[in-house]
């Protein structure tokens, strides 16, 4: 699944060509793209087509446009959700241009850069897409996100992200360190990549109790999470094959940056010793055995 460099690459990639963009047409091509709309692909394509897109916004994992429907006041609170799910792309063509696997496709008309295509496309059919009500945040004042989102906690790259409060959440927590990571309603846009690689950074091991872990250490994990999210925005994400491309279908690079994660049986950067792959949560777990021991 997208993580949250990968999504902020698509967010990014988006917002120049969707601020200020009027819909003017929407097909439905698979209905079960709309399985989070809260209505049929009627009312979905009525209500998104004349609509103008204000910005493009992310939280974790979750990406949205906020939207004033034609013949609505300005700032009408909804917008369009996407979610990408494990295989849901987001991409920007021309015209004349469609992509194989195409779920649903929103024909744009922008003030300066013309007509451009907008095509959600999806082989698994796990993310969607869906108009959403606006609703504000409980700790910052004027914002607002969709309601589909608002469970969804604050990432670390988010200025409004609470160190002081994560650190005491944390703690209460009574589980390993690696499922509070992955947790999105105690800290967003972490999945099993950038758990792997801040842990592996911090020296620590992904059963690790969150209540054993002192508040240094837990200041030092929160730093390289940090550290590795802001390394892969700035590589593009991580891409091992063509379900993670950005708005353009350009993969991202970060994969051969990667300490832990997918390294089981090559040496550790640090150590030398082999990295290891033990089952997780239907998943796996990369680390050094040696450089990551519970403490």
């Amino acid at each position: 699944m997208p993580e949250l460099p990968e999504v902020e690459v698509v967010r990014a990639g988006l917002e120049p060509a969707v601020t200020g963009a009027r819909v003017a047409s929407v097909s439905i091509l698979d209905a079960r793209s709309l399985r989070r709309h809260a209505g049929p692909p009627e009312d979905f394509v009525e209500r998104l087509t004349g609509s103008t897109f204000l910005s493009a916004e992310r939280r974790g994992k979750f990406l949205w446009l906020p939207l004033v429907e034609a013949g609505t006041p300005v700032g009408a609170p909804e917008a369009l959700v996407v979610h990408l799910g494990m295989s849901g792309q987001v991409l920007l063509r021309d015209r004349f241009t469609d992509d194989s696997l195409t779920r649903i496709r929103i024909e744009l008309e922008h003030p300066d850069h013309g007509p451009l295509r907008l095509n959600f496309v999806d082989q698994r059919i796990f993310g969607s897409m869906a108009i959403d009500t606006m609703q504000p945040t409980l700790d910052v004042a004027a914002q607002l996100v969709p309601s589909q989102v608002a469970h969804i906690a604050r990432d670390p790259l988010d200025p409004s992200f609470d160190d002081a409060l994560f650190f005491t959440r944390l703690r209460k927590r009574n589980t390993g360190i690696k499922r509070a990571l992955l947790d999105q309603t105690l800290v967003s846009g972490i999945g099993n990549i950038y758990a792997d690689e801040a842990l592996w950074a911090a020296k620590i091991h992904y059963d690790q109790p969150t209540g054993a872990l002192t508040l240094p250490r837990a200041k030092l994990l929160l730093a390289e999470v940090r550290s590795v999210l802001i390394k892969a925005l700035a590589e593009g994400g991580t891409s091992f094959d063509a379900q993670y491309v950005n708005v353009n279908g350009n993969s991202g690079y970060f994969s051969h940056s990667l300490n832990a994660y997918g390294q089981q049986g090559k040496p550790c950067p640090r150590c030398g010793r082999p990295i290891v792959r033990e089952q997780f949560m239907n998943r796996g777990s990369h680390f050094c055995a040696f450089c990551q021991r519970v403490r």
